[in-house]
């Protein structure tokens, strides 16, 4: 018999953002490329050089044990790895090598695996057969060409083997092709296109879940199942994109295959989270109700932890991703033995992790993790006693109002969803949108999270009013509703005039400024992005009237964001908000209009400079713009007066709020 045919070698690359959300589409494609047995695949996110510096350490280390391999040099890759990265050359010290009969051979090849990398030697060489970069909103841009340019440099031929796909590569694919040379594929993958005459339908493929155990990174929705059970929308909302993601609207895809495999090979998941984008449309609504239940999210439906450390340990054995399980049976023992109580058990635990250099992931070996295991097993199993939870299911796109029946209400609260997200983007389908919340109650739904678009064609009342709902109604009928403003982004240039704002976020509506934009943030900021129930918070975030609301808008983002301690400073008699109330009032009232206009084109504009300020002379108008510049910077600069009081104020803010209360009782 012949060699076993070497593997070809594909890399998938999320670029370095922030989300909550795994990348789906690549867990289908890693799926895809294992399917075919002759590929191996690493997922990675972070910083591309890290990859590279650990693939370079890795030669380093299979060089060592070619010279000399009665040392273990792999319990000293770390220090390796350390070496070729900084060129410190105490680290060579701690590797070791003067413990080898061939410490001068050791030394020169260490040396040069340190210039490889240094020299950039190692771009002359690249690792990957395949590299596929996936993409998120345009307003990664910056970022996401970055990671494109670095992926060119891995990938041996990417002229024809680099892949890029995802949102903005489908919403914006010339731009990419213009700016890297790359031309992305658009929209969701089909049989064959990426490999001809391969009959996988890669959409519909079931998720690797492993290759999220490759990467530091951990995404915030996680234990979870995620998928789709139809595709696209009947709607083409401008400010949406998934009309051009997924222009076919599927009714139906099943879901439990998909969800059976996972259990199986990966464990079960505490939560359902699913992205359609219309689940409302579909004509198949009671079939795919039906199968969620099925699947084990009926209302009220628990979930137990399923042991971990057991499925790591069995996944490592069966080899299904040794990078991945050998990063995750290492974590999760060293996380049980940082939670452990001090005691035998600690001490025992600590032993095996000592004595088998499982300390570290860069120096854990996948026989050592598996032999420490074994011995870890009665200590872990005595400690592991998982509690039953609640089960939730989550429409994460949210659903259509303006689809809703009494029916499709009792429907979704016959599964165990939680919140249910429910779209209120324009004022003008409040009749619908209220009527979908009082059938959602009334079939039992109390928790819900919506989604509130501003910034579009709607005024800037408009999102008072609509937040304004959503409180009186919790108090109404006695529920939960989180109301999540979402800032609308252009989908690409033209769209909103001839200047590209959707490769960043700096993008004003028609009715909106850039004072009123950063307003809102400013309120958010506070309320951590979300508006909940509440009618006096509300009012106090938010002003009780439509009036202080518009006041709001216009109000210093310092005084937005410290609220009680600039009304504290009124109180005794400091600069605080009333001060900048009357002399607010002051220059609208005493100035032509013309004048006052343009006091507020700089207000609006939120860009304070000299030059801006150098026009007006008026000692009224100088001192209100004082309020949004000097106000701003002397809060956080020590050695200032309004810095004192802020520190005076903080060191007991609940004794001066007491007395705040008090005085206006009297």
């Amino acid at each position: 018999m012949g060699r076993p045919k070497k593997k070809k070698k594909v890399l998938l690359i999320e670029p370095d953002y922030a989300n909550k959300f795994p990348p789906i589409g690549l867990m289908k494609i890693s799926t895809y490329y294992k399917n075919l047995s002759n590929w191996d695949v690493t997922f990675f996110k972070g910083d591309l050089k890290t990859l590279v510096l650990e693939t370079i350490t890795d030669k380093c280390v299979d060089a060592f044990e070619k010279i000399d391999n009665s040392i273990d040099w792999s319990l000293k890759k770390d220090k390796i790895f350390e070496f070729i990265k900084t060129r410190k050359r105490n680290l060579i010290v701690e590797i070791g090598l003067d413990k080898s009969d061939y410490s001068i051979l050791l030394e020169g090849q260490l040396v040069d695996y340190k210039d490889y990398w240094w020299k950039g030697e190692w771009k002359k060489h690249p690792e990957w057969d395949r590299v596929g970069v996936t993409t998120l909103f345009t307003f990664y841009w910056d970022k996401t060409i970055q990671t494109i340019e670095f992926a060119k440099l891995l990938c041996k031929d990417w002229k024809h083997n680099l892949m890029v796909g995802g949102v903005l590569a489908s919403i914006q694919p010339k731009e990419i092709e213009a700016a890297t040379g790359v031309k992305p594929h658009v929209g969701i993958l089909k049989e064959g296109e990426l490999d001809k005459g391969d009959k996988q339908y890669i959409d519909n493929l079931p998720l690797d879940y492993s290759i999220l155990d490759e990467i530091d990174y951990k995404y915030q929705m996680s234990n979870a199942f995620y998928g789709y059970m139809s595709r696209g929308c009947i709607r083409h909302c401008a400010f949406c994109a998934v009309w051009t993601l997924e222009p076919v609207y599927m009714p139906y895809i099943p879901l439990a295959p998909r969800i059976e495999k996972t259990r199986m090979e990966f464990g079960d998941q505490k939560d359902l989270l699913l992205m359609d984008n219309n689940v409302l449309a579909s004509k198949n609504f009671e079939q795919i109700i039906q199968e969620i239940k099925d699947c084990g999210f009926e209302r009220g439906a628990k979930f137990i932890q399923p042991d971990e450390m057991a499925l790591a340990a069995r996944n490592l054995e069966n080899e299904t991703n040794d990078k991945a399980y050998v990063r995750k049976l290492q974590s999760l023992i060293v996380e049980f033995y940082n939670r452990l109580p001090k005691g035998e058990d600690s001490f025992n635990v600590y032993k095996i992790i000592d004595k088998y250099h499982i300390k570290h992931r860069l120096t854990s070996k996948k026989q050592n993790l598996l032999d420490a295991y074994e011995e870890i097993k009665p200590i872990w199993e005595r400690h592991f006693h998982p509690m039953a939870k609640a089960r939730y299911v989550d429409f994460n796109q949210g659903v259509d109002a303006r689809l809703f029946t009494e029916e499709k209400a009792r429907l979704l609260a016959s599964i165990a969803i939680k919140p249910l997200r429910i779209a209120f983007d324009d004022i003008k389908t409040r009749p619908k949108y209220e009527q979908a919340i009082r059938w959602s109650v009334k079939a039992g739904i109390k928790d819900f999270s919506n989604y509130l678009l501003y910034n579009f064609m709607d005024k800037p009342i408009d999102l008072y009013r609509r937040l304004l709902i959503n409180v009186e109604l919790c108090e109404e009928l006695d529920v939960n509703i989180y109301s999540f403003p979402m800032k609308y982004h252009p989908l690409r240039k033209g769209q909103e005039g001839d200047i590209d704002y959707s490769h960043n976020r700096d993008y004003i509506g028609k009715y909106w400024n850039r004072k009123y934009i950063r307003a809102i943030q400013a309120i958010l900021n506070s309320t951590k992005g979300k508006v909940g129930k509440g009618e006096s918070f509300f009012y106090e975030a938010f002003g009780s009237t439509e009036e202080e609301f518009m006041e709001l808008l216009e109000m210093p983002e310092t005084f937005i964001l410290y609220r009680f301690f600039f009304k504290w400073l009124d109180q005794i008699g400091e600069n605080g908000t009333e001060h900048w109330r009357e002399a607010w009032k002051k220059c609208k009232n005493k100035l032509p209009q013309e004048n006052w206009g343009k006091v507020l084109d700089v207000i609006h504009r939120n860009q304070f400079t000299e030059e801006e300020k150098q026009q007006f002379s008026d000692e009224d108008i100088l001192r209100l713009l004082s309020y949004y510049t000097n106000f701003r910077k002397d809060i956080i600069t020590p050695g200032t007066k309004l810095y004192s009081l802020k520190e005076d104020y903080d060191s007991h803010p609940l004794r001066i709020l007491r007395r705040r209360r008090a005085d206006k009782h009297d």
